[in-house]
C-alpha cells in the first residue's frame, strides 16, 4: 500500500492468512475496537486499504498517517466460549492496524 497524492500512509504489516491477536488494552478515549474481541487471536482475511485513524479524528485531529484497516476472522467459539453454534462459524471484525500483534 503507498501513499496516495501528499497523503502519507502507513505500509501494511500483515498479510492475508497471517494470524495476530488483538490487544488487550483499554486505554481511556475515544476507542474503535469492540471490547469483547480484545485479547483474542484471528486471522486476516483482508487488507480493507488504509484510512484517516478515527481515533484520531474524534479529537478533530487530521487522523494522518492513514493507518491500515484489516478485516479479522476469529472463530466464535474461541470468542464466546459457550457458543452453541457450528465449531466452524466466524464472526469478521474490521480492526485497525495499531490494534495488532503478531499472534504466538
Amino acid at each position: 500500500m503507498a501513499a496516495v497524492a501528499d497523503r502519507k500512509v502507513v505500509e501494511a504489516r500483515f498479510k492475508p492468512g497471517e494470524r495476530v491477536r488483538v490487544l488487550k488494552a483499554a486505554p481511556i478515549g475515544h476507542v474503535r475496537t469492540p471490547w469483547y474481541i480484545r485479547g483474542h487471536s484471528g486471522e486476516i482475511e483482508r487488507i480493507c486499504g488504509a484510512f484517516p485513524n478515527p481515533e484520531e479524528l474524534a479529537y478533530a485531529r487530521t487522523g494522518e498517517p492513514r493507518v491500515p484497516l484489516y478485516r479479522v476472522r476469529f472463530a466464535q467459539k474461541q470468542v464466546w466460549p459457550d457458543y452453541a453454534g457450528r465449531d466452524d462459524d466466524l464472526i469478521e471484525i474490521e480492526i485497525y492496524e495499531h490494534w495488532l500483534e503478531p499472534s504466538k
